[in-house]
Protein backbone atom coordinates (compact mmCIF):
# COMPACT_ATOMS: atom_id res chain seq x y z
CA UNK A 1 0.00 0.00 0.00
CA UNK A 2 1.15 3.55 -0.73
CA UNK A 3 0.05 6.32 1.61
CA UNK A 4 -0.08 9.81 0.11
CA UNK A 5 -0.10 12.74 2.51
CA UNK A 6 -1.89 15.86 1.25
CA UNK A 7 -2.46 19.24 2.84
CA UNK A 8 -1.57 22.90 2.89
CA UNK A 9 1.98 24.01 3.56
CA UNK A 10 2.71 23.90 7.26
CA UNK A 11 0.13 21.19 7.95
CA UNK A 12 2.82 18.68 8.93
CA UNK A 13 2.95 16.50 5.82
CA UNK A 14 6.69 15.83 5.97
CA UNK A 15 6.86 15.39 9.74
CA UNK A 16 3.86 13.05 9.85
CA UNK A 17 5.02 11.22 6.72
CA UNK A 18 8.45 10.51 8.18
CA UNK A 19 6.98 9.29 11.46
CA UNK A 20 4.41 7.12 9.69
CA UNK A 21 7.04 5.57 7.43
CA UNK A 22 9.22 4.67 10.42
CA UNK A 23 6.37 2.97 12.25
CA UNK A 24 5.21 1.06 9.15
CA UNK A 25 8.74 0.37 7.93
CA UNK A 26 7.86 1.99 4.58
CA UNK A 27 10.08 4.19 2.44
CA UNK A 28 9.41 7.93 2.73
CA UNK A 29 9.57 10.40 -0.12
CA UNK A 30 8.85 14.11 0.07
CA UNK A 31 7.90 14.98 -3.52
CA UNK A 32 9.46 18.46 -3.30
CA UNK A 33 12.75 16.94 -2.11
CA UNK A 34 12.55 14.34 -4.88
CA UNK A 35 12.05 17.07 -7.51
CA UNK A 36 14.95 19.10 -6.13
CA UNK A 37 17.22 16.05 -6.24
CA UNK A 38 16.22 15.18 -9.81
CA UNK A 39 16.44 18.77 -11.09
CA UNK A 40 19.54 19.79 -9.09
CA UNK A 41 17.80 23.02 -8.08
CA UNK A 42 15.78 24.10 -5.05
CA UNK A 43 12.05 24.70 -5.52
CA UNK A 44 12.55 28.52 -5.31
CA UNK A 45 15.35 28.27 -7.90
CA UNK A 46 13.15 26.19 -10.20
CA UNK A 47 10.37 28.78 -9.99
CA UNK A 48 12.82 31.63 -10.54
CA UNK A 49 14.95 30.12 -13.32
CA UNK A 50 12.50 27.91 -15.19
CA UNK A 51 9.06 29.17 -14.16
CA UNK A 52 6.00 27.66 -12.55
CA UNK A 53 4.78 25.91 -15.72
CA UNK A 54 8.08 24.01 -16.01
CA UNK A 55 7.91 23.13 -12.32
CA UNK A 56 4.31 21.88 -12.54
CA UNK A 57 5.10 19.69 -15.57
CA UNK A 58 8.06 18.12 -13.76
CA UNK A 59 5.99 17.73 -10.60
CA UNK A 60 3.38 15.76 -12.55
CA UNK A 61 6.04 13.60 -14.21
CA UNK A 62 7.83 12.81 -10.94
CA UNK A 63 4.55 12.14 -9.11
CA UNK A 64 3.70 9.43 -11.65
CA UNK A 65 7.24 8.05 -11.38
CA UNK A 66 7.17 7.82 -7.58
CA UNK A 67 3.69 6.29 -7.46
CA UNK A 68 5.05 3.21 -9.27
CA UNK A 69 6.83 2.24 -6.04
CA UNK A 70 5.20 0.16 -3.31
CA UNK A 71 5.12 0.38 0.47
CA UNK A 72 5.72 4.09 0.33
CA UNK A 73 4.67 7.11 2.32
CA UNK A 74 4.64 10.08 -0.04
CA UNK A 75 4.30 13.68 1.08
CA UNK A 76 3.03 15.98 -1.66
CA UNK A 77 3.64 19.70 -2.00
CA UNK A 78 0.68 21.79 -0.88
CA UNK A 79 -0.24 22.71 -4.45
CA UNK A 80 0.46 19.35 -6.07
CA UNK A 81 -3.11 17.96 -5.89
CA UNK A 82 -4.49 21.16 -7.44
CA UNK A 83 -2.62 21.18 -10.74
CA UNK A 84 -3.24 19.25 -13.91
CA UNK A 85 -4.53 15.76 -13.29
CA UNK A 86 -2.43 15.15 -10.17
CA UNK A 87 -5.33 14.44 -7.81
CA UNK A 88 -6.92 12.13 -10.36
CA UNK A 89 -3.57 10.34 -10.65
CA UNK A 90 -3.39 9.91 -6.86
CA UNK A 91 -6.96 8.63 -6.65
CA UNK A 92 -6.52 6.23 -9.59
CA UNK A 93 -3.33 4.64 -8.26
CA UNK A 94 -3.99 1.01 -7.28
CA UNK A 95 -3.19 0.30 -3.66
CA UNK A 96 -2.83 3.97 -2.71
CA UNK A 97 -4.69 5.77 0.06
CA UNK A 98 -4.64 9.53 0.36
CA UNK A 99 -4.74 11.35 3.69
CA UNK A 100 -5.64 15.04 3.96
CA UNK A 101 -4.01 16.68 6.98
CA UNK A 102 -6.50 19.44 7.71
CA UNK A 103 -5.28 22.36 9.81
CA UNK A 104 -7.18 25.48 10.79
CA UNK A 105 -6.14 28.86 9.40
CA UNK A 106 -4.96 30.19 12.81
CA UNK A 107 -2.88 27.04 13.31
CA UNK A 108 -1.30 27.41 9.86
CA UNK A 109 -0.54 31.10 10.44
CA UNK A 110 1.17 30.22 13.74
CA UNK A 111 3.27 27.50 12.09
CA UNK A 112 4.13 29.43 8.91
CA UNK A 113 4.97 32.88 10.32
CA UNK A 114 8.48 31.87 11.49
CA UNK A 115 9.11 30.05 8.18
CA UNK A 116 8.01 32.77 5.74
CA UNK A 117 11.44 33.45 4.31
CA UNK A 118 11.99 29.79 3.39
CA UNK A 119 8.62 29.51 1.63
CA UNK A 120 8.53 31.41 -1.67
CA UNK A 121 4.75 31.46 -1.89
CA UNK A 122 4.43 33.54 1.30
CA UNK A 123 7.85 35.23 1.62
CA UNK A 124 6.40 38.55 0.42
CA UNK A 125 3.57 38.66 2.98
CA UNK A 126 4.27 41.19 5.72
CA UNK A 127 1.61 40.84 8.43
CA UNK A 128 -0.20 37.98 10.16
CA UNK A 129 -3.47 39.55 9.02
CA UNK A 130 -2.37 39.40 5.38
CA UNK A 131 -1.08 35.85 5.86
CA UNK A 132 -4.43 34.83 7.38
CA UNK A 133 -6.26 36.25 4.37
CA UNK A 134 -3.84 34.61 1.92
CA UNK A 135 -4.14 31.17 3.53
CA UNK A 136 -7.93 31.46 3.77
CA UNK A 137 -8.20 32.27 0.06
CA UNK A 138 -5.83 29.45 -0.87
CA UNK A 139 -7.62 26.89 1.30
CA UNK A 140 -10.94 27.89 -0.26
CA UNK A 141 -9.49 27.35 -3.75
CA UNK A 142 -7.73 24.10 -2.86
CA UNK A 143 -10.37 22.49 -0.65
CA UNK A 144 -12.11 20.96 -3.68
CA UNK A 145 -8.96 18.89 -4.33
CA UNK A 146 -7.93 18.24 -0.74
CA UNK A 147 -11.42 17.02 0.19
CA UNK A 148 -11.27 14.27 -2.46
CA UNK A 149 -8.75 12.42 -0.27
CA UNK A 150 -9.73 9.01 1.04
CA UNK A 151 -9.32 10.16 4.65
CA UNK A 152 -9.21 13.52 6.44
CA UNK A 153 -7.37 13.99 9.72
CA UNK A 154 -7.83 17.24 11.65
CA UNK A 155 -4.39 18.10 13.04
CA UNK A 156 -5.10 21.02 15.39
CA UNK A 157 -4.03 20.45 19.00
CA UNK A 158 -2.72 16.94 18.28
CA UNK A 159 0.79 15.57 18.61
CA UNK A 160 2.68 13.92 15.77
CA UNK A 161 2.10 10.58 17.52
CA UNK A 162 -1.66 11.15 17.88
CA UNK A 163 -2.02 12.06 14.21
CA UNK A 164 0.10 9.08 13.14
CA UNK A 165 -1.97 6.69 15.27
CA UNK A 166 -5.18 8.14 13.85
CA UNK A 167 -3.94 7.55 10.29
CA UNK A 168 -2.93 3.97 11.07
CA UNK A 169 -6.27 3.26 12.75
CA UNK A 170 -8.10 4.58 9.67
CA UNK A 171 -6.06 2.51 7.23
CA UNK A 172 -5.64 -0.88 8.90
Amino acid sequence: MNIIIIGYMGSGKSTIGKNLSKILNYDFIDLDDYIQEKEHLTIPELFEKKGEIYFRKKEQLYLKEVLKETNLVLSLGGGTPCYGTNMDTVLATDGARSIYLKSSIPNLVQRLTPEKLTRPLIAHIQTDEDLTEFIGKHLFERSFYYNQSHHTIVTDHKSVQQITEEIIAGLF
